[in-house]
């Protein structure tokens, strides 16, 4: 958790030393350091220092071992008791230098820093193991030591466990966790006792793979119970989860050996900030800085906790502290941009990425957020009181207009409902492209599973562009995002993530019974089976969930707390909970004031849950065939078992494809319709009424057909194939209003094809409103219609009947694209035969 430099003065090259007269050896007091006996490695090393003083490792490892337990003044004074015997020792000013300064000892600091810049710059060939150039180049370009320091450092010595650790901690450093992981893994090949290495893998995993990163931490626990950065990385885990009394503990556990260890007293500061506790946070963050007052580290490590709960403000005010105590302090930089971008303070936010990114061009994550600047400069804006609005030039054409109303819609309906006053304007993002989204959010490109992300004022979200390969409900997350922005400025950014997603998602299925997220076969299986979380961990299922499956199942099950509180309860006190806990008030503190408290609440919403989860198909039989009917030749026996389970959910399911597949029209039909009376709220990829729509169209039954996808559209907000279907279905009907409404729907997934634009160009003609048939036509255009003559004649037609001049080039288009198209030639004729033509 420390800074690179407090990082590489552990890059000594630790040489193994016979062992002399008796006394411990390197290697014994290194492998104490390495388990946690650091009482036992001090007294070591001072016996082994005074057996063989001109020994530079001896020294240092006494350093360390004082500098681990919070002797900061002792292991200033062991580095110059070496100084004394070793005079030339870079080493030993190196991690001299930090000693002084976590013992308040600047000017010392700063003059061990001179003598090493000087000594290295006159006399460099005294300076040629690989170890020393580490150290030395401490603050050089990253990329230069990658290059020209590491890496001839291990082709003088192919398994250095300094330079295994330089390389893993450089990268690190930059956001380059990729590089990190590799480095860390091939060192654990030739060191796996070194819980170091455990604890850089973790770390290398702390931005994606959260179980991996839990269990690397613990592999160095098991080496090392009492080894602090793993200590304080669990503790910073136990925060993202929300778990508060466990980082304490953790916390405690680290201060118990080194009882000024920086980072601890400044996670204290955080968890007593979160808590509102003012006079606990004084005492912490002064007990952080009591023996280094401008440490960057403590403030620095503070915001970045505080943005990571939302609290960007505050972070930013962190960040501003830590760049005040060391202006060059590039970490802080780049959080403080991050903060402000994120709050909406584009201009300062985007100058300092660059400020970063001009002075480490090494640094991955400013790096993509130059990139992405150069990217989103050439964005598209639409603007209004309410909201700022950017997207990609051809999508804003295509169709920016939709999502501005949607997002006035959800502003109107949400900020009535909850009774708050937004701050203005709102800034909302739609990204064509999934990296420049993941970078815009995440700072990395590779960061997938999100649609959309709010940071209070400011909401980022995949377009349906970026989503082809899965195509979303666009709309669907823009009301997700935008209530997010309405609960979160609320609560001036202090609610559990749980809560926050919970109340989007209930809000979704509020807005539009076809959207949010429902209890299915899936979902029932796994409220049932007791995979629901305590109310009270709800957030760490967020943070540390199984798998993909169970993190969705997170988002229904916080949606499901929402609704049991706001039926049981009362919107109202649902709303006081957000005030409660935008006051400062602890979350379950707030929920047992409002509703009941926790321990009842968990117990009354499983509940509430398993009768949600019965309540799906109650006649349905949700039994599974045994495995072993599964098998290679077990094909009679299933099918005895699907015949004696008429109406088994997993039998009708077979049995159906089955039917369809030997194209049985009739006996599918009605197994079909049987189905649906059993589970009629079932959508997807397999729903039954997708399938009972192809036997309808088979049997040639277009009414039938038309029913059942009708009724999987009012359920179903992503059934794209199903809606274009049933604009054609309409048209052939004549039910101009149903066509409009497929195409719509259509539409809230893709909007950008040309054909569902042509079914709502004809549906608002035949309703009468040519405005919005010229509307779709001009769209059309956009986007590459099949047939782009008929789309230049249909649109000049109706601008024609609406005596708009703009019809004479649209059909002279049409020619263009079709000269001898007769109904074009006509409409030529008309329009040239008016007196406004004429003159």
């Amino acid at each position: 958790m420390r800074v690179v430099a407090r990082s590489l003065l552990a890059l000594v090259g630790l040489a193994a030393l016979p062992r002399l007269s008796g006394a411990p050896s390197a290697d014994d007091i290194q492998k104490e350091l390495q388990t946690g006996q650091y009482t036992e490695a001090i007294a070591d090393a001072q016996t082994a220092v005074q057996a063989t003083p001109r020994e530079e490792v001896l020294h240092i490892l006494l350093t360390q071992a004082l500098l681990t337990v919070g002797r900061s003044s002792d292991a200033s004074a062991a580095a110059a008791a070496g100084l004394t015997h070793i005079p030339m020792s870079i080493r030993l000013r190196w991690i001299g230098r930090e000693a002084a300064l976590e013992s308040g000892q600047a000017d010392l600091a700063a003059r061990l820093t001179a003598e090493v810049r000087e000594s290295v710059s006159s006399r460099p060939y005294l300076y040629r193991d690989a170890a020393a150039r580490v150290a030395l180049l401490v603050g050089a370009d990253p990329k230069e030591v990658m290059d020209k320091v590491l890496g001839p450092a291990q082709q003088v010595n192919p398994t250095p466990r300094e330079v295994f650790l330089a390389k893993g901690e450089l990268a690190l450093a930059k956001h380059d966790f990729d590089l990190a992981a590799k480095s860390y893994q091939e060192g654990l090949k030739h060191f796996s006792d070194d819980p170091d290495f455990h604890l850089g893998l973790a770390r290398a995993y702390a931005s994606g793979d959260q179980a991996a990163m839990v269990a690397e931490i613990e592999a160095a626990l098991k080496i090392n119970p009492r080894h602090l950065p793993s200590l304080l990385l669990l503790a910073d885990q136990k925060i993202d989860a929300e778990d508060y009394p466990a980082a304490e503990k953790r916390l405690d556990q680290v201060l118990a050996v080194n009882p000024w260890r920086p980072e601890a007293w400044g996670y204290k500061a955080i968890l007593a900030h979160l808590n509102s506790d003012l006079a606990g946070e004084k005492t912490a963050h002064d007990n952080a800085l009591r023996f280094w007052p401008s440490n960057p580290l403590v403030d620095w490590l503070i915001g970045q906790k505080l943005a990571e709960k939302y609290r960007f403000a505050e972070a930013a005010t962190a960040q501003r502290q830590a760049l005040r105590f060391d202006a060059s302090y590039l970490p802080a930089k780049e959080e403080l941009a991050n903060d402000l971008l994120r709050l909406g303070q584009e201009k300062e936010g985007w100058q300092l990425a660059e400020e970063v990114h001009a002075k480490d061009e090494y640094d991955v994550e400013a790096y993509n957020l130059a990139t992405l600047h150069d990217t989103m400069v050439k964005y598209a804006t639409l603007a209004n009181d309410d909201f700022v609005i950017r997207m990609t030039t051809p999508e804003a054409a295509v169709y920016g207009h939709r999502a501005a109303e949607l997002l006035g819609r959800a502003r109107r309906t949400l900020t009535a409902k909850y009774g708050v006053e937004l701050e203005k304007p709102t800034y909302v993002e739609i990204f064509g492209d999934q990296k420049d989204f993941a970078v815009r959010t995440f700072g990395m490109p590779d960061i997938g599973g999100f649609l959309g992300v709010c940071f209070g004022r400011v909401v980022t979200a995949n377009g349906p562009a970026a989503n082809a390969a899965q195509p979303t409900n666009w709309e669907t997350v823009l009301w997700h995002e935008f209530c997010h922005v309405v609960t979160l400025q609320m609560t001036q950014n202090k609610m559990p993530r749980w809560l926050s997603e919970g109340i989007s998602v209930y809000e979704e299925s509020q807005a539009d019974p076809s959207w949010g997220m429902h209890v299915n076969r899936r979902y029932r299986e796994m409220i049932l089976d007791g995979d629901l979380t305590p109310v009270g961990e709800l957030s760490a299922a967020f943070l540390l969930p199984r798998s993909p499956e169970y993190l969705q199942f997170a988002y229904l099950e916080s949606s499901l707390v929402v609704e049991f509180i706001v039926n049981r309860y009362g919107l109202e006190q649902l709303k006081g909970i957000l005030h409660d806990v935008g006051a400062g008030m602890e979350i379950n503190q707030a929920i047992a004031i409002h509703t009941e408290p926790m321990p009842a609440l968990e117990k009354d919403f499983a509940a509430y849950a398993t009768g949600r989860a019965e309540q799906l198909a109650p006649k349905l039989d949700w039994d599974k065939p045994k495995p072993d009917l599964l098998e290679p030749g077990a094909e009679t026996k299933l099918a005895n078992w699907v015949k004696g389970h008429p109406e088994n959910d997993w039998g009708l399911r077979m049995r159906s494809r089955e039917l369809i597949q030997a194209k049985k029209w009739p006996e599918a039909q009605a197994l079909l319709l049987h189905f649906i009376a059993l589970y009629p709220t079932q959508i997807g990829a397999d729903s039954a009424y997708l399938q009972l729509a192809v036997v309808d169209r088979a049997l040639g039954q277009a009414d039938a057909e038309r029913a059942a996808l009708t009724k999987l559209a009012e359920l179903d907000d992503n059934a794209a194939d199903a809606y274009l279907r049933l604009t054609e279905l309409a048209a052939t009907a004549g039910d101009w209003a149903a066509e409009k409404q497929a195409a719509e729907k259509f539409l809230a997934v893709n909007p950008l094809v040309a054909l569902p634009y042509r079914s709502l160009a004809e549906a608002e003609e035949k309703l009468g409103d040519d405005g919005g048939a010229i509307a779709a036509d001009r769209t059309q255009l956009l986007l590459s219609p099949a047939n782009p003559a008929e789309v230049h004649y249909q649109l000049a037609r109706l601008l024609h009947r609406s005596h708009d001049p703009e019809a004479r080039r649209q059909v002279l288009q049409a020619l263009e694209d079709a000269p001898r198209y007769r109904d074009a030639l006509a409409l030529l004729l008309e329009i040239n035969s008016t007196p406004s033509a004429l003159q």
